[in-house]
């Protein structure tokens, strides 16, 4: 899929992937989108739950390698 922007959370724990997804969703206008690359399994929960909250668009997230995740964010 395609991104406007990419932020790279390797080695973040809880809670801090979705702070810097917050963080550098800031950076971007409405209607990007930002994916997220992820060593955190709690990505597969956390983001959606997260997008639900804020109104952002939660276009998917996925196991793309064995203990690697890639989630995808439309701004709101």
């Amino acid at each position: 899929m395609a991104a406007d922007a990419e932020l790279d959370t390797f080695g973040m724990l809880c809670p801090m992937p979705i702070y810097a997804t917050s963080q550098k969703l800031k950076e971007l206008a409405p209607g990007q989108v930002l994916r997220v690359l992820a060593d955190d399994k709690g990505l597969l929960n956390d983001l959606p739950a997260w997008c639900a909250q804020t109104g952002n668009e939660c276009l998917g997230v996925e196991e793309v390698e064995p203990g690697e995740y890639v989630g995808y964010v439309r701004k709101a």
